[in-house]
């Protein structure tokens, strides 16, 4: 079955920015997109994602939230036909702080579908703040909701295929729980794969400070190994058509190079070529 995703805009992020390319620019701010997705073409929508809560809460991180009246997630949702209360599924790729910040604007009859792991770091405070207080409370209170909450082992069970088309897949980088979610389109896999990337020019296309061939650069945020972020960066590169992290538009993949960036739909149009001079022989 061939779906389609809508890119859904949550708002902007001020923040240091090296946060998002491991020693770039320290000291100096940069302003993110914060995206979430809207998957069409099945039995129900289902969405990847929610954005952070409010403007106020990114504080906490010493961040800056910048979203407006139109980026609120009904309104967002609404651009594509759809209302909170027909959305089927919330996928979480993790549970930080600008990703499961309005899942209580949802229905406790749409399932919240998160990795088990993930759940587990959010109380476990080896990154708090990141896991604000009222997003991990209203998943406890859902944990205790039937239907409103549902665990996947990924790294125990492997790919899982939630609905016709879209498969949960354990991302081994980032956060101990994070998961990517594949979606089959009329032009190949698309993976939205949350903050495994965060900047695709700085990490992928010209990697910051890497002399090696085919050496992606690391975000400045992740709870586990250098070595485990660049395989899970290399792993994306070389299984999917499409990239969708969560800070950063979407990107055309072919042989494992970045050849285009696309706007707020996948499939959708080449917005951006990238120049062939920056493709090295695989």
């Amino acid at each position: 079955m061939a779906l389609e995703i809508k890119v859904l805009d949550y708002g902007d992020i001020e923040l240091e920015s090296s946060f998002l390319v491991l020693g770039r620019n320290c000291g100096r701010t940069a302003r993110v997109y914060t995206y979430g997705f809207l998957i069409l073409g099945g039995q129900y929508p289902v969405v990847v994602d929610t954005g952070f809560r409010d403007n106020a809460i990114m504080e906490i991180l010493g961040m800056r939230g910048l979203q407006f009246h139109e980026q609120m997630i009904e309104n967002q949702l609404a651009r594509h036909g759809v209302k909170p209360g027909d959305v089927r599924y919330i996928c979480h790729t993790h549970l930080h702080i600008d990703h499961a910040g309005k899942d209580d604007h949802f229905p406790m009859n749409t399932t919240v579908v998160v990795n088990r792991r993930e759940m587990e770091c959010s109380v476990s405070g080896l990154m708090h703040p990141q896991y604000p207080k009222p997003d991990i409370m209203h998943l406890i209170e859902r944990l205790h909701t039937p239907n409103a909450l549902q665990f996947e082992d990924l790294e125990l069970s492997g790919p899982v295929e939630l609905i016709p088309g879209v498969v949960l897949e354990a991302a081994n980088a980032h956060t101990e729980g994070s998961m990517n979610v594949h979606v089959e389109t009329a032009e190949g896999r698309a993976t939205i794969c949350g903050d495994v990337i965060y900047d695709i020019q700085n990490q992928i296309v010209d990697p910051f400070h890497q002399i090696s061939l085919n050496e992606p650069q690391v975000t400045g945020n992740h709870s586990g190994s250098k070595r485990a972020e660049k395989a899970a960066i290399k792993k994306l590169l070389n299984g999917s058509k499409f990239l969708l992290p969560v800070h950063d538009k979407p990107a055309k993949v072919e042989n494992g190079r970045i050849v285009g960036r696309l706007d707020m739909a996948v499939p959708g149009p080449i917005s951006q070529t990238v120049p062939q001079r920056n493709w090295f022989p695989v």
